[in-house]
């Protein structure tokens, strides 16, 4: 799981929770265990958000952890064109590569450690595909899409698309050096990651060495959310069991914790974890398919207006490995 690394992380800004300041632990609410499913074209993903009380998810609406998966030649798939309106798209690849192109003329490659922000507004068409060379020769593919809902009053922007390459990512480490934090979006502590969210959110991915631990400070106004990547840990103060492919809802506080058990497995000796906060909308939320509005009228109105073509127009030029 290569994402950014660095070969010495002790040279990096330090991070923690408390810093002579009292802080208010996020107890854990609930573990869950993603299932497994299949997205696109058929590629293997596990459903992050299933069973969890969509009160503990705002503003966020759907995540897919895509992959892990050893691809071999002519497996790798994506998806076919499609349309979205009412939120955001957040897509960040760990290992191997996804091609992306929208009908408003964004696009280009996602890969190790990167990360793809597609605001669908009033609506878009966009599609996901490994480039060429990787399915001849298959490979490795493991990275996340995130949905991020937009308030009732912003789900008619104007689409927009940026690109943030791994590199951008702020880097940070703990007072003890055991793990190496990338801020994607938002702020913890003073520092803040280079992601333009309509939406107020924080995202991290930490990798935690064996027998480390991460303490956190953590937005109070935000809900909170720890998804496994690979590995297996403790989490919250109790130190509650946490393994690979589940996700951990905390509750109200100001600090999160999440440790490495000290007897890794040999395939991830280390802890990689995605950390999720964002600030909850609080509006009603009805989802269907690609659309994510407030009502079901709403949803009707997206589908007729993307049989009717006003959700955007593929481009005449295509991407050609990614098809028209």
């Amino acid at each position: 799981m290569p994402a950014v690394t660095v070969d010495d992380v002790s040279a990096l800004p330090k991070v923690g929770a408390g810093d002579g300041v009292a802080s208010v632990p996020r107890p854990v609410l609930t573990v869950t265990t993603a299932p497994a499913a299949y997205e696109g074209e058929g590629f293997p993903v596990r459903r992050a958000f299933a069973g969890v009380d969509r009160r503990h998810l705002d503003p966020f609406i759907h995540m897919d952890q895509m992959g892990e998966v050893e691809y071999a030649p002519g497996e790798p798939k994506g998806t076919p064109w499609h349309p979205h309106r009412g939120f955001e798209t957040v897509t960040y690849m760990i290992d191997g590569t996804f091609q992306h192109q929208d009908s408003i003329g964004g696009g280009g490659l996602i890969t190790n450690g990167d990360t793809q922000w597609m605001t669908a507004g009033g609506g878009i068409l966009h599609i996901e595909k490994p480039p060429e060379e990787l399915v001849a020769s298959g490979g490795l593919f493991h990275g996340i899409q995130l949905w991020v809902n937009l308030p009732a009053a912003n789900k008619w922007n104007p689409p927009k698309y940026q690109s943030i390459e791994g590199p951008e990512a702020t880097l940070l480490t703990t007072p003890d050096g055991g793990s190496l934090i990338r801020v994607i979006a938002g702020e913890v502590g003073e520092y803040r990651g280079p992601g333009s969210t309509f939406t107020p959110i924080t995202m991290v991915h930490a990798t935690i060495s064996p027998g480390a631990q991460v303490t956190l400070p953590w937005n109070p106004r935000f809900n909170a959310l720890a998804y496994s990547l690979s590995g297996r840990g403790a989490v919250g103060a109790d130190a509650r069991p946490f393994d690979a492919h589940q996700l951990t809802v905390f509750g109200d506080g100001d600090s999160l914790t999440i440790a490495a058990t000290d007897r890794p497995d040999s395939r991830t000796p280390n802890f990689d974890v995605l950390l999720l906060g964002g600030q909850p909308i609080r509006e009603p939320v009805f989802a269907y398919g690609p659309f994510v509005m407030n009502t079901k009228e709403e949803v009707v109105q997206a589908f007729e207006d993307y049989q009717k073509g006003r959700l955007g127009v593929i481009p005449a030029d295509p991407v050609p490995h990614l098809g028209a």
